[in-house]
């Protein structure tokens, strides 16, 4: 077999690989002052590497308008997690009692700033919210789901 012919053949088994064939995916979200994320729903492969870019583009002052972007466990209870939220400002309305309840999460992100966070995606498929717990922000609908397929 030629030299030519093996770099083919290797190149070839490379791309069928598994890991070749996995991707890593990556999303830019944009917390808005309307109390939306730019993008409601994500779709990811189980175990996949996925690194969420979260930047909040307002211009009003941090403790009027700023944003986190927490991934929950299949099954949390969003509620309670917002709720118990509301009583961490110290840790930017992040609660440490319940963080076995998430996923992955940014800082919370002033206007102007981003935070980036990377993770695994689940194993298990299916339907996993993300929310921003600054103080109102949930219950006006800041929300989405990342589905895990």
């Amino acid at each position: 077999m030629s030299l030519r012919a093996l770099l083919v053949a290797a190149l070839v088994g490379l791309s069928l690989s598994p890991l070749a064939a996995q991707a890593d995916a990556s999303f830019k979200i944009i917390g808005q002052n309307d109390l939306r994320y730019s993008k409601e729903h994500l779709r990811v492969a189980p175990g996949e590497s996925v690194t969420v870019k979260l930047v909040n583009k307002s211009h009003l002052p941090a403790s009027a308008m700023a944003h986190n972007w927490v991934l929950l466990k299949h099954g949390a209870d969003a509620d309670a997690f917002d709720n118990a939220a509301q009583n961490a400002p110290a840790n930017d309305y992040f609660p440490k009692a319940r963080a076995d309840q998430t996923i992955a999460h940014t800082g919370m992100v002033a206007g102007g700033k981003s935070d980036t966070v990377t993770f695994t995606a689940p194993d298990k498929p299916g339907d996993y919210s993300y929310i921003c717990t600054f103080p109102g922000h949930f219950a006006a609908g800041m929300k989405g789901v990342l589905t895990v397929k």
